[in-house]
């Protein structure tokens, strides 16, 4: 409105959480209603006299890091390493782990081992790269194949000259998608028919890791359920081996 216009005219009026406004420029037109605003409802909270709890239950290990042993990345780049070469370096360093970010099937682990002379067989699938934690650099994504239909998922970011992993999660997974820095993976859900989990990690830099930052139970997308679960979704960061045996 140019300061030449003769007329300034507003009137503001609030009653039973109507908002009526008007205002005149001249000849021009001015502000108009909206129609009545729902009035605002504040957050409240329920057992206010529940004491704060002072440490979580469980410890999952969503935070848990480790450097990748014997792997080197030249010029902090990434696709200079093997995928395969990677994976196979943290079932040697930990070759009895089942659980936690390192677990892994038994059979799982002698066919990483098995990568080179049987490659068809390898449960390693083909490598990503995107630059999920905003550094400037890709990190590596894996995927490897685990039984009754899972698959764990891990991220690799470099540093140092050398490998940190950074993200480790096992599900039995409908897909895995990137969407900017969020890495969003879906599972199956039996106990609820016709949806699915959707969790989508996101880089934390306090704790310099991948955190599940968002954790969803939504309809599946096609209409279709996917295939019932075998077992029940973990919440844990890594599979629960199967017996050993006799």
């Amino acid at each position: 409105m140019r300061a030449n216009r003769a007329g300034l005219l507003a009137a503001v009026a609030v009653t039973g959480g109507v908002l009526a406004a008007t205002a005149g420029c001249g000849a021009g037109d001015g502000l108009k209603s909206e129609g009545p605003v729902p009035a605002a409802v504040g957050p409240v909270r329920l057992w206010p006299e529940l004491p704060p709890a002072s440490d979580p239950p469980v410890d999952y290990g969503e935070t848990d890091t480790e450097r990748v042993p014997g792997i080197t990345v030249r010029g902090g780049d990434v696709r200079t390493v093997d995928p395969v070469a990677v994976v196979r370096a943290e079932v040697e360093a930990h070759p009895d782990t089942y659980t936690g970010g390192d677990g892994m099937y038994e059979e799982t682990a002698r066919a990483v081992l098995a990568c080179d002379s049987a490659p068809a067989k390898c449960p390693v699938l083909s490598p990503y790269y995107r630059d999920l934690t905003g550094n400037g650099r890709d990190e590596l994504i894996v995927g490897i194949r685990m039984p009754e239909q899972q698959v764990s998922v891990r991220v690799y970011m470099a540093e140092d000259d050398g490998l940190t992993r950074v993200m480790s999660t096992v599900d039995q997974v409908v897909s895995v998608e990137l969407a900017g820095r969020n890495l969003i993976v879906r599972a199956a859900s039996a106990g609820i028919p016709g949806y699915e989990y959707r969790t989508a990690w996101v880089w934390d830099a306090r704790q310099h890791s991948m955190l599940p930052t968002r954790d969803e139970i939504v309809p599946v997308r096609d209409g279709t359920a996917p295939s019932p679960r075998t077992t029940p979704r973990r919440t844990a960061p890594a599979p629960v081996s199967p017996e050993p045996a006799a």
